[in-house]
């Protein structure tokens, strides 16, 4: 049967891929410990390692040469912005996951934040069902905190959790559960399914008209700033929420040095917080915004030098538990105008580990290695969302959710080619190091030789 045609960003008609496994042999892999193994892929799982999946290479099997490549646990996004239903003008599942599996993810998070809210289990069981369809990642859906993200009454949380899609993960990213009463009752609530409220930290009555950090950069460019103490309160206050109730809180894209001392300090006293931090937060500083270029405007905002070398060592040292993309495609209109009106945002799901290689596993100045790479941004990410069949270890009889990369490949960050349906990374023009050849999702070929692979039979 032939699969659906969908449109890429061109217009052009493109063929879905299909569900399906294959038998795979991988030669000569590097494992994130630095060893060497064949793998065979069979049946979804990884069937055998070593010398049993070597005896199979002349049984007609298709065999792939990955000398020189390490192989990952798939990458599990806890953040993603889809944007679909409603603004299918920036994003669509279909587009959205297909770039995933290009960066190297076998599992996103699709943020809550769409037209309408994904604040029913109706519409977290339509985002699920079009990952499904799709078929290039498993789509975990994030469902809202409270009502159209209003900050007024809570979501349909129990009833999202016990929807088809199973959620476990509960944002209003983009607005700040600011309302403390409200954030104690969520956390309260998603206590009784093990969920977990995800924070966007930020204090709305300091940032009203801010656009970028607030400090020296902002003073001299004249454009409102957005203060650190914003985030960090928030912060402070929700893990003390979190203490109280003994429930699970999760913050958001965190950006300070500040909120990673209070995120330290409350891990020391045994509160159920986990952080996160974007690749973008990892490598660049507010420097960047000195050209007035809205592709470096984003929520929260790129801050100072001395932030960006906080975070890297809060993620190297397990204060922050993993790197999350924060995805989030606009169309050109959207960014194609003055630094004031612009939208807040920047793409990620394709350069991300590029980064992260950037910026934590080449650096001087912070250890960083191939199983750091892994557990912040597969096994972890898995653990916080409850994705209990995703970042497992490369294994046998473990599910075949496997990434292949380069690490001695570099590639030019190049907009429209770039697979995503928006045009606005923050890394245009810049050469990255660390190229994904291969992506395996289910022990299915989604990316091979770096190209998305379409496959038939999708009803």
């Amino acid at each position: 049967m032939s699969a659906p045609a969908s449109k890429d960003r061109s217009g052009a008609s493109v063929a879905a891929p299909a569900r399906g496994t294959s038998e795979y042999l991988i030669l000569g892999a590097t494992l994130p410990d630095g060893s060497t193994t064949d793998l065979l892929l069979r049946d979804g799982v990884i069937a055998a390692t070593g010398a049993e999946a070597t005896s199979a290479r002349d049984s007609g099997v298709s065999t792939i040469d990955a000398t020189g490549l390490v192989v990952l646990p798939g990458l599990v996004d806890l953040h993603t912005h889809l944007r679909e239903p409603g603004r299918e003008d920036a994003e669509t599942v279909w587009s959205g996951t297909r770039a995933a599996a290009l960066g190297g993810f076998t599992c996103v998070h699709a943020m809550a934040n769409t037209q309408p809210v994904a604040d029913t289990a109706g519409v977290v069981e339509q985002v699920w069902r079009l990952g499904r369809d799709a078929g290039w990642v498993d789509v975990r859906p994030v469902g809202a905190v409270t009502v159209g993200l209003g900050g007024e009454r809570l979501a349909e949380l129990g009833a999202m959790a016990d929807s088809a899609a199973t959620v476990r993960v509960f944002s209003d990213d983009g607005v700040c559960v600011d309302d403390p009463v409200l954030m104690r009752r969520a956390l309260e609530y998603v206590k009784a399914f093990d969920g977990v409220i995800a924070q966007h930290a930020q204090e709305p009555r300091l940032t009203s008209g801010a656009v970028m950090n607030e400090g020296v950069v902002s003073a001299e460019l004249g454009l409102t700033g957005w203060p650190a103490v914003a985030e960090e309160s928030i912060i402070a206050r929700d893990v003390l929420l979190a203490e109280h109730v003994g429930s699970r809180v999760h913050i958001c894209h965190l950006s300070t040095a500040g909120s990673v001392d209070i995120v330290r300090w409350a891990k020391a006293r045994g509160i159920q917080v986990t952080a996160e931090v974007t690749p973008h937060h990892l490598l660049l500083t507010d420097e960047a915004v000195r050209g007035y270029d809205p592709q470096f405007k984003v929520n929260p905002p790129l801050r100072t030098a001395q932030d960006v070398l906080a975070v890297r060592q809060g993620l190297a040292d397990g204060t922050i538990d993993i790197v999350a993309t924060d995805h989030a495609p606009h169309p050109s209109e959207d960014k194609d105008c003055e630094f004031d009106v612009a939208a807040f945002g920047m793409t990620g799901l394709e350069t991300a580990l590029s980064v992260v290689i950037e910026s934590m596993v080449l650096a001087d100045d912070v250890e960083f290695g191939w199983e750091d790479v892994a557990r912040t941004m597969s096994s972890a990410p898995a653990a916080i969302g409850r994705v209990h069949d995703q970042g497992r270890p490369v294994a046998v009889g473990e599910p075949a959710h496997l990434t292949l990369v380069d690490p001695g490949s570099r590639w030019p960050v190049v907009p429209r080619e770039l697979l995503t349906a928006s045009d606005n990374t923050p890394f245009a023009g810049r050469e990255l190091p660390g190229r994904v050849v291969a992506t395996f999702y289910g022990g299915r070929a989604t990316v091979l030789d770096a190209t998305p692979i379409p496959i038939e039979g999708l009803a």
